[in-house]
């Protein structure tokens, strides 16, 4: 079916909706329609920009604030060739600094998380306090020039926004609120804080960073590689809005691509849900097309005896998938009753290669005990599945990065479905050349 072919999907009134998530639609940006080049995605000249002028710029993405509970509790990330430790100090604020021995060079701890009274090098023992101080330096007198500069590690910057840490590389990064803007009044109302993990694990991929993010950055995909999900939502009536350095799309769940005949039975992924919801799928009368609004009617009625608040969230987001991108690493698909978040990190050295991290976290009604964190899990695609859907995107990604290799490939044939990917790209620009400067030559 054309794409062009549209149906009325009943949206929110951007009147009625409060101080929540802002819902109108933004003006699309003049990007234009150039051909975004393959070599970006596995030219080593490249990669060596992106670390130089954006890794090392930007604010990223460490971890989640309730892995950093008590004082000494420490989050240890890692970022292509850096590794960083987040660590909760005495007084509840959190620092960060390079997980790097200032004597010989030696990594402090292994990536993962964890508490500690102080960080000993396992090599010499040098030993640095919770805020990177240098403690204790064994035969000090040794060292006729005295200790490392101001006998500390370099402090960097670091915050908590949302139930999540964030860093950065560089010291004089911009404040992390000019940073965010403007998703801190749309992410706040799903209250995160209130969700608990539910999957943590890292999945290394043979891809691009960039292919990644490519990937979960549009639904013109949906009928291809994804054609199950034409039964569970609507792929072709998508808001996509354009923010800055961010951007975001509005899908439709529990809704049926225009591309499909309207079925007259339930499909099975609107039946599990409606059952999610606390709707008996037997009892229902309405017609299949109803079915997401009523869905909505009775979370709005039944979330607070369920001891889910839902005050904050229109009733869109009752059901749809507000899916937003974090430049430079991250896609969030955002659901009132849950949280998918994915970090996709580069390689140290290798372009065709990343780190795909997979956060999930699930609300926990009010009443309710909270349940055990889950236990990371880290493996090579192929060894585990991840999912039938990331399963899907998983095994086609490396086959994108084998043709983007092709001498026969000059770069992305992108259309309006794919604006964010447009947009993505735009914003690499604008940090690696400069606002408004287009790549010289083939980069």
């Amino acid at each position: 079916m054309d794409a062009r072919r549209v149906v009325d999907v009943p949206r929110v009134d951007p009147e009625t909706t409060g101080n929540g998530t802002p819902v109108e639609k933004a003006p699309d940006p003049e990007l234009g329609t150039d051909l975004i080049p393959a070599q970006r995605y596995y030219a080593p000249e490249f990669m060596k920009l992106e670390w130089e002028r954006i890794w090392t710029k930007v604010w990223l993405l460490g971890g989640r604030s309730d892995d950093l509970k008590e004082p000494g509790d420490y989050i240890c990330t890692d970022i292509g060739k850096e590794s960083v430790l987040i660590v909760r100090q005495a007084d509840g604020s959190v620092r960060c600094f390079p997980n790097v021995c200032l004597h010989r060079g030696n990594r402090l701890r292994p990536e993962g998380r964890g508490n500690a009274e102080n960080f000993q090098c396992m090599y010499h023992h040098w030993t640095y306090g919770l805020d990177g101080k240098l403690e204790h330096i064994p035969d000090m007198c040794t060292f006729f020039q005295g200790g490392p500069p101001g006998m500390t590690a370099t402090p960097l910057p670091c915050v908590e926004w949302n139930s999540f840490v964030w860093y950065s590389l560089d010291p004089d990064v911009e404040p992390f609120e000019d940073f965010i803007e403007p998703l801190r009044q749309h992410l706040e109302p799903y209250h995160p804080e209130r969700m608990a993990w539910r999957r943590d694990i890292t999945v290394e991929w043979d891809c691009n960073w960039k292919t990644s993010v490519d990937a979960f950055n549009e639904t013109y995909h949906v009928q291809g590689i994804h054609p199950q999900l034409k039964w569970y939502l609507d792929d072709i009536n998508v808001q996509i809005d354009c923010y800055g350095r961010h951007n975001r799309y509005l899908i439709p769940f529990a809704a049926i691509s225009p591309r499909v005949a309207l079925p007259s039975q339930i499909p099975p992924a609107i039946h599990e849900i409606m059952v999610n919801a606390g709707m008996d799928p037997a009892e229902y009368e309405g017609r299949v097309s109803d079915i997401r609004r009523d869905v909505q009617l009775f979370k709005r009625e039944h979330g607070p005896e369920q001891g889910k608040d839902y005050s904050e969230l229109n009733d869109d987001q009752l059901t749809d998938d507000y899916h937003y991108f974090i430049f430079p690493n991250i896609s969030i698909n955002v659901h009132a009753d849950d949280i998918m978040m994915f970090r996709q990190r580069p390689h140290a050295t290798d372009p065709n290669r990343m780190y795909y991290d997979i956060w999930m976290f699930e609300l926990v009604p009010e009443g309710e005990e909270w349940p055990e964190r889950v236990r990371h899990q880290r493996f090579r695609h192929g060894d585990k599945t991840i999912g039938q859907v990331l399963d899907q995107d998983a095994f086609n990604l490396p086959t994108v990065q084998l043709g983007m290799q092709s001498d026969y490939f000059p770069g992305l044939w992108i259309g309006d479905q794919e604006l964010r990917i447009r947009h993505f790209h735009k914003v690499i620009d604008d940090y690696i050349y400069g606002p408004g400067q287009k790549q010289p030559g083939d980069l």
